[in-house]
């Protein structure tokens, strides 16, 4: 890894971007809603956010999540879950049985419309969960479409099925959709449309986008805005995905980055070396999606406790302050220290809200300062040498307004010096955000 000797490096690009400089033909960036350019994302997670788990029930959290800062909810799927091949009691939510219901251990459709519309009202968005690469067993489109599925040498439909990654994947209470047949397209983009227009939802988070084709994203995006300007949320991070689709990708790069820092793995040299030469190159403008956890990382890798122990807050505080979108998973705001259970019912325990106090502050600093904003709207980051391996600042700035962050990614006390200042110490895995102009 390259070592931090220069007093000061600057990367023209936001880590958003990537080297070499996108082609002069590419260089407009995707225009964004405009409500999406300072916002955070909020994952909620319907059955397990309370001892209920309707759609009435969580509504009753919106003031509190206004309060602390959220722009954009987004509710894990809404739609009734299959039963055939079921996993556990509950069954997975993304065995979807019908495209077009709603879950009726969520409530209704007039429930989901009343919580749209509440939070529009507090000022929020809400987008949700869409599954367009499969569905359940029992989904109707299995009989009343059947040309739409992949079929095995028996013409029999079967359970999604991975081979392609380092070890084989067996989705076993679903199956896959065939996207070489045109009528499945016009099918699915109905689909989403139907929740646009019925709920008034504000876009989609899409599962396994990469495993659909990107030409089908594309056509449903414009099929979409043509009804309201909508954000779309691939679970990819294929850069031509935001060519015309969507707005933010998931950044697993740096999800990675900080597990790894906080195991001791990984220090300041890793971050700034990932600043200076990105994995992948995206377009100019796309949102990259920060995080600790969501659904999936939570129940299948750990906890937050687990993951990061007490370098939680530092690692939160780089990924709501480094280019992109920061995402909350419910439940973090109260400290979340379980694995929630995926297929069985396993209630959020919200205890006194330890970390809403810390999210609100983080929040506001993004909205309030425009060198940290989304994607071409932000500022590009500026890596500041520290002398120490140990600690990483960076300094992000746009028209006047600056914000310099120094975390130490360690867990000793570490004393470091900035360029043209005096030595400093910073406690095992704190930080300082400093914030000026407007």
């Amino acid at each position: 890894m390259r070592q931090l000797r220069r007093t000061l490096t600057t990367l023209s690009l936001a880590l958003c971007a990537a080297l070499p400089a996108v082609a002069a033909t590419e260089a407009v960036p995707m225009p964004h809603v405009s409500w999406s350019r300072n916002a955070n994302i909020y994952e909620v997670n319907i059955r397990q956010y309370t001892p209920e788990g309707t759609f009435k029930a969580f509504a009753q959290h919106l003031p509190r999540l206004k309060k602390m800062g959220v722009d954009i909810l987004w509710l894990m799927p809404v739609q009734p879950i299959g039963e055939k091949n079921r996993k556990g009691t509950l069954g997975s939510y993304y065995a979807v049985r019908d495209y077009t219901a709603v879950n009726p251990e969520f409530g209704t459709l007039d429930d989901l419309k009343a919580l749209v519309k509440q939070a529009h009202g507090l000022g929020m968005h809400v987008i949700i969960d869409w599954v367009a690469n499969h569905t359940a067993f029992d989904n109707p489109w299995t009989q009343e479409h059947s040309d739409w599925y992949l079929k095995n040498d028996k013409g029999e439909i079967y359970p999604v099925t991975y081979t392609d990654g380092a070890e084989p994947e067996y989705w076993t209470d679903v199956t896959g959709l065939d996207w070489t047949k045109p009528g499945l397209w016009k099918g699915m983009t109905d689909a989403m449309l139907y929740w646009v227009r019925e709920a008034d939802i504000d876009g989609f988070r899409c599962d396994v986008a990469g495993k659909v084709p990107t030409p089908f994203w594309n056509q449903a995006r414009a099929e979409l805005d043509r009804v309201k300007p909508v954000f779309m949320l691939a679970e990819a991070d294929k850069p031509d995905l935001h060519e015309h689709a969507f707005d933010m990708t998931y950044g697993w790069d740096t999800k990675d980055l900080f597990k790894a820092i906080a195991k001791g793995k990984a220090d300041a040299r890793t971050l700034a070396n990932f600043l200076e030469h990105p994995p992948k190159a995206f377009p100019p403008g796309a949102y990259r999606m920060r995080f600790t956890s969501n659904h999936d990382e939570n129940s299948w890798a750990g906890s937050d406790v687990e993951l990061y122990g007490p370098a939680f807050k530092a690692m939160a505080v780089l990924a709501a302050t480094l280019p992109g979108m920061p995402l909350i998973y419910g439940g973090q705001e109260a400290g979340l220290d379980k694995r929630i259970e995926f297929f069985e019912k396993d209630p959020i325990q919200w205890k006194d809200y330890a970390y809403a106090l810390f999210y609100t502050k983080l929040l506001a600093l993004k909205h309030a300062n425009p060198a940290l904003w989304n994607g071409q709207y932000g500022g590009p980051v500026q890596v500041l040498q520290t002398g120490n391996d140990k600690v990483f600042a960076f300094r992000r700035a746009l028209k006047g307004n600056s914000v310099q962050v120094t975390v130490n990614v360690s867990n000793d006390a570490q004393r470091f010096s900035l360029p043209g200042g005096k030595q400093q110490t910073l406690a095992a895995w704190d930080y300082r955000i400093d914030a000026r102009g407007k």
